[in-house]
């Protein structure tokens, strides 16, 4: 007897392509589960044969029903990844992150429009199962008073980046701080690759970068594999630097977003874009998409330390096939990740009054919270606009212009009676289609002033989202030192081993505060241009209505 599979989510199929649109709780015969990139071959009861997500469906067994309407509970995490590519694994595992094996990483042949754009109650539901299942611990922090802080941020971290990061002092994960707190890591770091902080009037900040350069996201295109049975869009990025151009499938970005995040934990990852389901050849979705990843290269370009990343250059110069995979290998199995990165930091010799650093880090977690709820509001204002320009402002203007040219129709029929009749009814009619006119403008100018500054404070919406997991991982940093001098009290720790816990305490405490500057002389910059930006294109808009209701008004003159 054929396999059956019961979709779980609704999928609407791209027109003229192989893909099949399902409907939840359809009941589906299987053909094939060697398609590759998440997809399997599937027929209707109606013979109308396609190709599908396999992560929209599960399988049946022989003593359930095909006859079932109702969609069964959304797969479990770790059920998830069986289904998509049998790989097991655990929460700490670096290497096996969402099922992609350690070997093939992100070079196989998953779709980002299936591996990463999975229905939103499925995605919800992997995020649940990840909270729960991940064992996460900070030390010398009571588990009830960390438990409070995952529930505070992890909705609106994960809803802006799209997957939560799980806390460093994790006891199962590879990417532990105490290895660098305790000085059990012994990695020798070359000059070249080290990161120094220095004190300037604003206090200690990164040092500057010495040889800026930008990234161009451009030439979005659609393109295909597998004889066309797949596709996907594939993004040009050319730095400055070389001007040499590279392709990147937003896949790409993903795996490049998760190697940042696993390494640089006191430093917020700015986000990718929203991952979408449906409409994902659609050009005004492509140009948004590209926009937005535009945004997080520029983000990277300017920071000084993940623009001279090696995974950031890598991801940037890469143009073969087998040094991309090597160096995407390579990547993963860095051993300089979360606080460990630390030991590559060169900071100066003074050490940090403890009481200052509380005070700046409570200031900071003050001012996030607050911004972040700002921000939101702001970015859902951009889309209740945008919505309102291309619906009922456009409407309206729409209506009216018809009206005004219906009353110029009407008063047409009695030319003739009164000479300036003509005239008159030329300049109403004129009237109406200034005013449809005007309704067009509605329709496109989100596109220049709105969406523009959606797209900005979507950046800073992730990196404010970002922000409460790099605090925490300080916090936990303070905590492990606090323990040490207790354990010293107790003569439980030799005095030369606490003050190297001090030391690179204070490490931590610096790679801090410097990206609390960074982050606040980059906002102050961009936001002031951005809002110029954004006031200049409105007064624009108004004055060239102004402009042609002016104009109109002169036709009504004798």
């Amino acid at each position: 007897m054929a396999t059956q599979v019961q979709a779980l989510y609704d999928f609407t199929g791209e027109p003229g392509t192989t893909e099949m649109s399902i409907t939840c709780g359809e009941v589906l015969t299987l053909l094939n589960t060697e398609i590759g990139e998440g997809w399997w071959e599937g027929k209707k009861s109606n013979g109308e044969t396609g190709l599908f997500p396999a992560a929209y469906v599960r399988k049946l067994t022989p003593e359930e029903s095909i006859q079932t309407k109702a969609a069964p509970p959304a797969p479990r995490y770790d059920q998830a990844a069986d289904d998509w590519g049998e790989q097991h694994y655990s929460a700490g595992d670096n290497n096996y992150q969402r099922g992609v094996s350690h070997e093939d990483g992100w070079d196989d042949d998953w779709e980002d429009d299936t591996y990463s754009e999975i229905g939103p109650a499925q995605q919800q539901n992997k995020t649940s199962q990840y909270n729960q299942q991940s064992s996460i611990v900070i030390p010398g922090m009571p588990i009830n008073d960390y438990n409070q802080h995952i529930d505070d941020t992890s909705s609106n971290y994960s809803s802006s980046v799209g997957t939560v990061r799980k806390n460093k002092f994790a006891p199962s994960s590879k990417i532990s701080g105490e290895s660098y707190l305790l000085a059990t890591l012994n990695v020798e770091v070359p000059d070249s690759e080290k990161v120094y902080i220095i004190q300037d009037e604003d206090g200690y900040i990164w040092s500057p970068i010495t040889q800026p350069y930008i990234v161009t996201v451009a030439s979005p295109k659609k393109e295909s594999k597998f004889k066309g049975i797949k596709s996907f869009i594939a993004y040009q990025l050319t730095p400055s630097f070389n001007n040499i151009q590279v392709s990147r499938r937003y896949k790409h970005f993903d795996w490049l977003h998760e190697r940042l995040q696993e390494k640089f934990t006191l430093i917020p990852i700015p986000p990718l874009p929203d991952k979408q389901i449906s409409g994902r050849y659609d050009e005004q979705l492509i140009e948004r998409r590209r926009v937005q990843l535009q945004e997080f290269v520029d983000w990277m370009c300017k920071h000084p330390v993940l623009s001279r990343s090696e995974v950031w250059q890598h991801f940037l110069t890469c143009t073969d096939e087998k040094r991309w995979k090597a160096g995407k290998r390579q990547a993963e199995k860095d051993n300089l990740l979360g606080l460990n990165y630390c030991v590559s930091l060169v900071v100066p010799e003074k050490a940090l009054l403890q009481s200052q650093v509380d005070h700046i880090t409570e200031q900071c977690h003050t001012f996030i919270n607050s911004v972040d709820t700002a921000i939101k509001s702001v970015s859902s204002m951009c889309i209740v606009q945008t919505k309102r320009f291309q619906g009922p402002y456009k409407s309206d203007c729409q209506k009216i212009g018809e009206a005004f040219y219906s009353l110029g129709n009407a008063l047409s029929l009695d030319e003739g009676t009164i000479v300036s009749t003509s005239k008159l009814t030329s300049a109403i009619k004129m009237t109406g289609g200034v005013y449809i006119d005007i309704g067009r403008m509605y329709d496109e100018q989100p596109k220049y002033d709105w969406e523009p500054l959606g797209d900005k404070f979507h950046l800073y919406k992730g990196i404010a989202a970002s922000f409460p997991d790099v605090l925490a991982n300080h916090k936990g940093a303070v905590q492990k030192k606090r323990e040490c001098e207790r354990l010293t009290a107790e003569n439980k720790m030799e005095v030369a081993q606490l003050n190297e816990v001090l030391r690179r305490t204070d490490v931590i405490s610096y790679a801090l505060l410097a990206e609390i500057n960074h982050f606040k002389s980059e906002r102050t910059v961009d936001i002031k241009a951005t809002m110029q930006k954004f006031l200049k294109q409105q007064i624009n808009f108004y004055k060239k209505i102004v402009d042609k209701l002016e104009t109109t008004l002169r036709y009504y003159d004798d």
